[in-house]
């Protein structure tokens, strides 16, 4: 029982960063909003592995998952993009922004029902990248050109067919220090203007992360030991 809650509460914790993303959002704490979504990519990771490590795979897990990313990596995005770019379209950029999500979810409903166990590809752009790059564009103030021409095509690779690989076969070490050192930039870039609303949470969620890529790593190690 306990086995299964633990890559649960990774889950909700990921609902829970879009549910302040959409609220820093709202109060206009714009950065913060960002680096909430990236949070919950980094929760997001998490979750699933967890599960396969403890044997703890559930239906229930992965109806979690899929709510998690429709609101973290789906609205939240979508309402930050509207509120730091398309707000000056007034309901016309509403109803753009409101498109992202829908988008979204199209894929992750897809993906649920046509993706089997070793798939080593995903069919089209997962919604988990497309919301943490549309976030972590809002944190560089580009143009609004730039920001409308990454989101209209973020949307159309979401739904598309293109083949991406799903990096399982990629060791550990070598996915753990890409998604690391891509963390700390975005730790970097967050904390060089020392923002008064920076989420300090990110300290603990950023060392977190790379503990638990390390257990991951000792585990997978200790298995091909055995076997």
């Amino acid at each position: 029982m306990i086995k299964k809650a633990i890559p649960n509460m990774f889950t909700l914790g990921n609902l829970y960063c879009g549910f302040l993303s959409i609220g820093f959002a709202a109060i206009h704490h714009y950065k913060s909003a960002a680096v909430f979504v990236l949070i919950g990519m980094m929760l997001d990771s998490m979750d699933g592995r967890l599960a396969r490590l403890l044997g703890a795979d559930s239906a229930l897990g992965r109806e979690l998952d899929s709510l998690s990313d429709v609101v973290s990596f789906g609205v939240a995005p979508a309402f930050l993009a509207y509120c730091t770019n398309f707000s000056g379209y007034g309901f016309l950029g509403f109803c753009i922004a409101g498109l992202f999500p829908l988008f979204g979810a199209f894929r992750l409903a897809r993906f649920n029902v046509n993706t089997k166990k070793g798939d080593k590809y995903f069919t089209g752009v997962p919604i988990t990248a497309a919301g943490g790059i549309l976030a972590l564009l809002t944190l560089l103030h580009l143009p609004d050109v730039a920001i409308a021409t990454v989101f209209t095509a973020m949307c159309f690779l979401m739904v598309s067919k293109i083949k991406i690989p799903t990096l399982k076969q990629v060791p550990i070490p070598k996915y753990g220090t890409i998604v690391t050192l891509f963390m700390v930039i975005v730790l970097y870039l967050v904390f060089e203007k020392k923002h008064p609303d920076f989420p300090y949470v990110l300290y603990v969620a950023l060392p977190l992360y790379v503990v638990f890529m390390v257990f991951h790593f000792m585990k997978k190690r200790n298995n091909n030991k055995k076997q």
